[in-house]
């Protein structure tokens, strides 16, 4: 799994570094190791739980046929090597989280804070969220709006938050099942609905799931969500309706939806950037933005003749990363070197 290759950093303290990335996608992830190879700190913002991106969550095991010299492999096998990559420059990560304000210190730096309280300052950003923020969809459920993030909820933030809870998980792909196996050490009693036999998330997940099924420890309900019932934001039971016509309520006192993710430009567009399509307007010699000091690399980044595709992220990544080290070290001289030759360099990555 390779949420154990992440140093993860509890939310809502305050912290300094040099480069701020928001997004945890490959081309976030390669720019963490262009800036540690010329000794720039990063922390690295995104309101996923696991770092990755769409290579994640949308095809873990699709096979990616254009990184240079791999042949073929999957999103999730090419996070993890990015990852294993980066170790050495020790990245702290902030996961379930994501950047709603900035502004400019006194001192200069920028201050980025996220909606789980976390606030971090640097002399640079750089915004690697691919097309934007993933965000849960609501479900196409009567009277959802009245419970949402009150009793219903779309996405796990604190897992403690779910401690003796009596839940219904909705779902039948990764993250229902995920989050089915977390948290039932901690409920007080799991009902997983989904509405078919047929789950769409990884394998040792589903049988991981059917055990504690057949141990009595998860209820399954295969059925269609009809409706809930409770009062003023307080879910008391969901009701369900199966293929053959029969119905039942399901008592709870939470409930956890997961219907899938879009992607939205989110906060992102009011930090008073050139906007164009929905993209951020980036020069081509440093990926820089039309405000000093914040960069923009990946599927967000627009300039004529833009490729989204991960290899064009990687070159812009490197040639940021030279953009950012004047504002992180104003007084050095920056020394191109390469990999292949330079000792320093071999000696930082191991």
């Amino acid at each position: 799994m390779v949420e154990k290759l992440v140093n993860t950093v509890p939310p809502g303290e305050q912290h300094d570094t040099d480069v701020i990335i928001i997004g945890a996608g490959p081309v976030g992830l390669f720019a963490v190791f262009e800036l540690g190879l010329l000794g720039v700190k990063c922390r690295v913002i995104d309101i996923l739980g696991n770092p990755g991106g769409q290579c994640i969550e949308l095809y873990p095991e699709k096979p990616i046929l254009d990184i240079p010299a791999i042949k073929s492999i999957t999103g999730e096998q090419l996070t993890r090597q990015l990852l294993e990559q980066i170790a050495p420059f020790d990245p702290q990560f902030h996961l379930n989280e994501m950047a709603v304000a900035l502004e400019k210190t006194d001192a200069g730096k920028w201050r980025i804070e996220t909606d789980m309280g976390t606030v971090i300052e640097a002399p640079v950003i750089c915004i690697a969220a691919g097309g934007g923020s993933f965000q849960p969809k609501k479900p196409p459920i009567p009277g959802v709006d009245d419970y949402a993030e009150k009793s219903v909820f779309f996405s796990v933030r604190q897992r403690e938050k779910f401690k003796g809870k009596t839940l219904v998980i909705a779902g039948g792909g990764d993250s229902a099942l995920d989050w089915t196996l977390n948290l039932e050490p901690i409920a007080e009693k799991i009902t997983l609905i989904h509405r078919r036999p047929d789950f769409r998330a990884a394998p040792d997940s589903v049988e991981k799931m059917q055990a504690l099924v057949d141990a009595g420890r998860v209820d399954l309900h295969i059925a269609q969500i009809k409706g809930l019932t409770g009062a003023d934001g307080q879910i008391s039971a969901v009701v369900t309706e199966t293929h053959e016509g029969g119905a039942a309520a399901i008592p709870c006192d939470t409930m956890l939806a997961f219907y899938g993710l879009t992607m939205k430009l989110g906060p992102i567009a009011s930090f008073g950037l050139n906007l164009e399509e929905n993209r951020i307007s980036v020069d081509t010699e440093k990926f820089e933005t039309s405000v000093p000091g914040i960069f923009c690399i990946g599927d967000m980044a627009h300039y004529p003749g833009k490729l989204k595709l991960i290899l064009s992220g990687f070159h812009e990544s490197a040639l940021m990363a030279h953009g950012a080290f004047h504002y992180v070290f104003p007084d050095k001289k920056l020394k191109f070197q390469h990999t292949t030759s330079a000792k320093d360099l071999q000696a930082k990555v191991g």
